[in-house]
């Protein structure tokens, strides 16, 4: 069935009229895609020639926010992080893959993700993934563990890539408060 191809980076939607029961599955299957504001964020960051990982950083936001709405929750940050790159993965983010140091199923995980751009994965497979989620904690997304997550992983990078990001942080800064300064 074609009436509604799903959303990726790199195209539009097809647009077609829809009726009675394929308007609802239409409907149940953008339920299970990105947000639009997500999409329009990542492909505004891939025109801009912005980095992959920072495209994906709209699906990582996106899956925080739907914890904290209340939507599913999730085990630790990690797996929240791990989910909002996978679904950045399937809309077609060219993120690279998972490293070394992390499990073969986290590399398959990654791997099925990134052949599975743009399809949308089996009913009964969402499903169970969401109800498993909704089980899980909420505070997973809470700015404490976001906090702690970010600092476990600064701690793993060396001493000159903790030192570049300092100064583009302190870069970022100066620039906002001087655009401030002149409005």
């Amino acid at each position: 069935m074609s009436a509604c191809r799903e959303y990726t980076l790199t195209s539009r939607p097809a647009t077609k009229e829809a009726t009675g029961w394929e308007f609802a599955l239409i409907s149940l299957r953008r339920a299970q895609m990105p947000e639009k504001k997500t999409l329009d964020k990542a492909r505004r960051a891939k025109r801009e020639g912005k980095a992959p990982t920072t495209q994906a950083g709209a699906f990582v936001e996106e899956e925080i926010e739907h914890i904290r709405e209340g939507k599913h929750g999730a085990r630790s940050t990690k797996q929240a992080i791990a989910i909002g790159l996978s679904k950045a993965r399937r809309a077609g983010v060219k993120l690279p893959p998972p490293p070394k140091s992390a499990s073969e199923r986290t590399r398959r995980g990654a791997k099925s993700a990134a052949k599975h751009q743009g399809k949308r994965p089996s009913p009964s497979r969402s499903r169970a993934a969401k109800s498993a989620l909704k089980k899980e904690s909420r505070s997973a997304a809470s700015s404490k563990a976001l906090s702690r997550q970010a600092k476990q992983a600064a701690r793993r990078r060396p001493a000159r890539a903790r030192k570049a990001s300092a100064k583009r942080a302190a870069k970022t800064r100066r620039t906002t408060a001087a655009r401030r300064g002149s409005r």
